[in-house]
């Protein structure tokens, strides 16, 4: 499947793909390349590939590599020509000739290497299975190993391992000592001051140590440490049991006793750190008065950076996948239902076995991760730079929280009850009876039985479908999908957020701490959790009075900072396209400008209309949105929408460029990265299924640009952080909503945090365009937006 070895194919040599059963003969490479196979390492050569590190000329693609070859015949007439040549990729080439011709001897296929062996010394042989099985073993392929032992297969002597040795960390070294598989296990039950302060001594003695907590409380603010594990070495760990309800008044080990212990490793920098979560321990140590430092490596944002969608980044995962090691889950352990124990009423052994396992398993999993990171593209950088720089961020906002009105809420909540009371009402006159409105199955009968409305869409199963899209298109004609909507949006607000906000409020505080998550989101954008503040809706009255709720403290008052146009700014920074670019760097309204390209008018003379079609056009191209999609937003025909997508691309043709390579690229690796270099893996890139693999053929164009954006604000949080921690300011960062930042800050020091603030947002990252960033502030979310 590898385009290079079309240069291969010849009157004897046919390629043949045994995944797709594709095969290509000379004519072949001709249809699907537009070249012949003599041609094929000239096209390389220019279009340039990043996996195989050839640089070839920037700014070509495949089409236009294509172009040239046609016209000219071959990359040295192209180069003999290349003054010819016009535009900026004219000038790219001429700037790039002595690359180029690298770029042809790196994508040249060697043919005259001496090999000892022929065709028919590489006759498939019958399988050793004794030798077989005692490979499996030495690299620990255990589900072949077990396979084999099944079969009854007994192992011939072991193959000479290759396994990796303990040595001591050079000068300097960013990572300690590498693991060293275990064949047995020792987990300890640490119960007295004795044995504590022994292990303490040894723990000084070395380079790294992984920690976790057993806590009665998923929430950082109310959690109390029921027990703790420690790991210095892979296979041995230990458990210090604290809260337990069996030790009782003569728990010779107290909470306070073992973190005064623990105190000067925890805080001391020159000895790593290791984890699952780190964020989540340092909260619940910091209530206890310990700092935890030297923190490195957290377990769950190294799988997270490493492939961020294939599967969830729980410890349990991420040791099924990595170390092909089955941790036993919580029910296993504490039961569930009725019986279900917490934590605190766990048999010690149990908690000891349970506990010691999973520090022992993420003191394992960090070292096969942090390889994996090292050996794959920038991912060590943007763990480093990005993810693990971010956790101190993030956890000083989760701390501080935001304040917020409850009296506001409650009031709010009240008027939404009264509200949809009335539009349930209405919803059964308009049906003449009544009905539970979130039942599908009485909608289908009310709707395409009694009312006759017309069937959009039918379900899986062959109903028809009474889903959120088929009511937004029966709502433009029918009053009723109307009302059941409106009915549904006010119900999701009440019960989402009036109702519960101030639940999540912690009375000690007056303020609401939300816990921003890292590891979620594929794209690497944050979200978070208890509650989410993502999705308030900002266009309604009723979700911007749910901001008014989020209030500064007296004295204070909030700004929000907010990019603008983040993603069409990276767009423009990666397809490099003329228009686009001149369009930013002018500071012209970019839908305006847009829409007269467009429309083949003046900026001046764009309507309303028109810069709503190219602003739908604009952000749909992002979201990979196709003509059809484009029709039913701006309600036109198909052929329209699809005239206008055409024009859009006449007039930035290094849009269409970009995602053209874009997707081949996708479909080549796999994956698409951002700027700096995060990847995003595309498993359904090559799917037989046609809608999976446009699917992924959509997020591989829009994740570059989500996922940059992503980087970018992360980026700048971690700049402004540092700034905030020497800058003698009284403000502080407490929200992150997408591409926005909000700040709670004293009146007197608002300017100088509007300056600081700015600069750092817009010198976040280099781009051939400029960054912008919009601000306001005032006493409410609201009013700061």
């Amino acid at each position: 499947g590898d385009k290079d070895m079309a240069q291969l194919v010849n009157d004897h040599v046919t390629l043949l793909n045994t995944m797709t059963n594709e095969k290509l003969d000379i004519e072949g490479v001709k249809n699907k390349f537009g070249l012949p196979p003599d041609r094929i390492i000239d096209y390389l050569a220019l279009m340039g590939d990043s996996v195989d590190n050839i640089p070839g000329v920037p700014g070509v693609g495949p089409k236009t590599a294509v172009k040239w070859l046609q016209e000219y015949g071959s990359m040295e007439a192209l180069i003999a020509q290349a003054d010819k040549v016009g535009g900026k990729v004219g000038e790219n080439l001429r700037n790039n000739l002595d690359v180029l011709r690298l770029s042809y001897k790196l994508a040249t296929i060697k043919l005259d290497v001496e090999l000892e062996f022929g065709p028919r010394d590489l006759q498939h042989q019958p399988e050793d299975k004794a030798a077989l099985l005692a490979l499996f073993r030495d690299l620990e392929f255990k589900s072949w190993v077990k396979e084999l032992e099944e079969a009854g297969v007994q192992a011939a002597q072991p193959v000479a391992s290759a396994a990796p040795v303990a040595v001591p960390p050079q000068a300097g070294a960013e990572l300690p000592t590498p693991w060293i598989p275990q064949g047995t296990t020792s987990y300890s039950t640490v119960n007295d001051m004795g044995a504590l302060q022994a292990l303490v001594k040894e723990i000084t003695k070395q380079q790294l140590l992984a920690v976790m907590l057993i806590t009665d409380d998923a929430h950082f603010r109310q959690a109390r440490i029921v027990g703790i594990g420690l790991s210095y070495r892979s296979g041995e760990a230990f458990y210090l049991p604290l809260g337990h309800d069996m030790l009782g008044a003569e728990a010779q080990l107290s909470t306070d006793a073992v973190l005064s212990e623990l105190k000067p490793l925890l805080k001391n920098r020159s000895l790593f750190k290791v984890g699952h979560d780190l964020k989540f321990i340092s909260h619940v140590l910091r209530r206890h008065g310990v700092r935890l430092r030297g923190r490195r490596f957290d377990t769950m944002l190294q799988s997270y950076v490493l492939d961020s969608v294939a599967h969830k980044h729980t410890l349990e995962l991420c040791c099924q996948h990595y170390l092909e090691e089955t941790l036993p889950d919580v029910e296993s352990v504490l039961g569930k239902g009725r019986n279900k124990l917490g934590f605190a009423q766990l048999d010690i052994a149990k908690a000891t076995a349970w506990c010691a396992q999973r520090v022992d398993m993420a003191f394992r999993l960090h070292h096969m991760l942090s390889d994996k990171l090292a050996g794959t593209g920038k991912l060590s950088e943007v763990y480093r730079y990005f993810e693990i720089a971010l956790m101190p961020v993030l956890a000083r906002m989760e701390a501080a929280g935001i304040r917020v009105n409850v009296q506001a809420l409650a009031t709010q909540s009240q008027q939404l009850a009264v509200r949809l009371v009335e539009l349930e009402r209405k919803a059964f006159e308009l049906a003449g009876e009544e009905f539970n409105l979130g039942s599908p199955a009485q909608l289908q009968k009310i709707f395409f039985e009694k009312l006759g409305y017309p069937v959009i869409a039918k379900t899986d199963k062959g109903q028809p479908s009474t889903a959120e899209p088929v009511l937004q298109e029966l709502a433009e004609t029918y009053e009723l999908p109307k009302v059941i909507l409106e009915q549904r949006g006010l119900a999701k607000l009440k019960s989402t957020y009036t109702d519960k906000l101030p639940q999540d409020m912690q009375p000690d505080t007056g303020r609401i701490h939300s816990t921003f998550q890292q590891a979620v989101a594929a794209t690497g954008r944050l979200s978070s959790m208890d509650p989410n503040l993502q999705n308030i809706p900002i266009r309604t009255e009723e979700g911007r009075r749910i901001r008014q709720a989020f209030v500064a403290s007296p004295g204070k008052v909030l700004l929000a900072a907010d990019y603008s146009q983040v993603e069409l700014r990276i767009m423009a920074h990666l397809s490099n396209d003329a228009g686009l670019v001149r369009a930013f760097a002018e500071g012209l309204d970019v839908h305006r400008a847009t829409a007269a390209e467009i429309f083949g008018c003046g900026v001046d003379a764009v309507t309303g209309d028109q810069r709503r079609s190219a602003k739908a056009i604009n952000f749909g191209l992002i979201y990979g949105m196709s003509a059809f999609g484009l029709a039913n937003q701006l309600g036109i025909g198909r052929g329209e929408a699809q005239e206008y997508v055409e024009r859009y691309f006449q007039r930035y043709p290094g849009v269409r460029e970009y995602m053209d390579n874009t997707r081949l690229q996708a479909a080549e690796q796999g994956y698409v990265e951002t700027l700096f270099g995060r990847r995003l893996y595309l498993p359904d890139i090559k799917a037989r299924n046609q809608m999976l693999r446009k699917a992924a053929e959509r997020t591989a164009i829009n994740a570059p640009m989500q996922g940059t954006a992503a980087d970018i604000i992360k980026q700048a949080m971690v700049d402004i952080d540092h700034w905030l921690s020497v800058a003698k300011l009284d403000a502080q960062m407490v929200l992150q909503v997408h591409d926005e930042l909000v700040f709670e800050v004293a009146e007197a020091d608002l300017p100088l945090l509007m300056e600081g603030v700015r600069f750092r947002m817009v010198s976040a990252a280099s781009l051939s365009v400029p960054l912008v960033v919009d601000m306001g502030h005032g006493i409410n979310w609201d009013e700061a937006h």
